[in-house]
């Protein structure tokens, strides 16, 4: 048995030693191509995934070869591969860069669950306070589709922090509601009066679509959908989108003067320069955030069309879109798309506004099949190939 023991030993101590000589042979090509080096990378890969239980402190060259992989492959979906299967310590911020990197898939929710795994969250409360938008915005729902309660604590104050970004806080409300933990978290700030108004109708949404049938009836009473036409309950936005729209029917809606979307939108040339321009929406929005655009027109305001308000030394308001800006002069574009020029001088206060300049309730000039046709007129507006 002690024989058969030792030639095991042996035998694994040359299967490793053949390991590192092929990774080895793969990695040491004179100046090879960018094409030539990934695909020799990922036959490394390929042959270190073989290995299984392997310790790295007994092997110091394999540990040598694994992190000299590593480095090739950092922001990859190999990257988290190796993390994974040699348990290599201190890797998170490539891990979170592999995250957010590959934020669409299942490699990127395997590499947040790594970071969380760790006990800090330093690293990703920096990532999602951070000056790069885009970063945290994926970290927040990199977090949500990761479902663990440990994400919470890391969710719950942006959803409560009226400075951080609009659209990085209604990320954050759709990845609380993920998670009971979470989910009750938010019902329990709607409960105290805490939830911030610019993000109620996006938690109202979201909990009513939970499956956590106690958490969802609690949410019907606190946070109330918009209600359509006539004072009538709306259904929900899953509910919406599931119904069978007619996008003909829904172009009249969209030019109707009750409706008024041609007032403030162009569509292929025609309607009002002033809101943005809404050709090719088909192609850039899913009919969830179209309806959810319509609703809570807040929750989603495009770049460029922020709503300002000025206050001018004779006492008046000048309210719209900054059309153009000099050092002396600010252009505002009012509704129905008419340009006024303000001089600085006259200027004593210029401020954002937190609410878009689209009015919210304008479900409540249509009916319920209305506002259904008309997003499945916005939906059906493509781009051209």
């Amino acid at each position: 048995m002690c024989e058969r023991a030792k030639s095991s030993a042996r035998s694994f101590v040359a299967f490793i030693g053949m390991m590192l000589f092929v990774v080895g042979f793969l990695l040491s090509a004179q100046q090879p191509t960018a094409s030539e080096e990934e695909q020799k990378t990922a036959l490394a890969v390929e042959a270190l995934t073989r290995l299984q239980n392997v310790d790295l402190e007994q092997n110091p060259k394999l540990k040598q070869t694994v992190l000299r992989v590593l480095g090739k492959t950092r922001g990859t979906a190999d990257f988290v591969k190796l993390v994974q299967q040699f348990k290599l310590k201190g890797q998170e911020r490539g891990l979170l860069e592999a995250a957010t990197r590959n934020w669409t898939n299942e490699s990127g929710v395997d590499a947040i669950r790594l970071v969380l795994a760790t006990g800090d969250s330093a690293l990703l409360k920096e990532s999602l306070r951070g000056t790069n938008k885009d970063q945290a915005i994926k970290t927040a729902e990199l977090l949500g589709n990761a479902s663990e309660k440990s994400a919470v604590p890391l969710l719950l104050p942006l959803a409560e922090d009226a400075a951080i970004d609009p659209t990085l806080r209604w990320q954050a409300v759709r990845s609380l509601a993920k998670t009971s933990e979470g989910a009750t978290a938010l019902l329990g700030l709607a409960k105290d009066g805490k939830l911030p108004e610019d993000i109620k109708f996006t938690a109202a949404n979201e909990l009513s679509r939970v499956r956590w049938a106690e958490i969802k009836q609690q949410a019907a009473q606190v946070l109330p959908l918009p209600a359509g036409q006539n004072n009538q309950p709306l259904p929900p936005v899953l509910e919406l989108m599931n119904r069978k729209g007619d996008a003909v029917a829904g172009e009249r809606v969209f030019n109707s003067p009750t409706v008024g979307c041609a007032n403030c939108h162009r569509i292929n040339g025609q309607g009002t320069d002033f809101g943005p321009d809404l050709s090719e929406i088909g192609t850039k929005l899913g009919k969830d955030a179209l309806y959810e655009s319509i609703l809570d027109p807040s929750a989603g305001i495009s770049f460029g069309y922020e709503a300002f308000q000025l206050q001018l030394k004779s006492g008046d308001e000048a309210y719209g879109l900054v059309a153009s800006e000099t050092a002396d002069e600010i252009a505002i574009k009012a509704v129905g798309g008419i340009v006024t020029r303000y001089k600085k001088s006259d200027v004593v206060k210029k401020e954002q506004m937190k609410l878009s300049i689209m009015p919210a309730g304008l479900q409540q000039t249509m009916s319920t099949q209305d506002l259904v046709d008309l997003v499945e007129y916005l939906s059906s507006l493509k781009k051209k190939s």
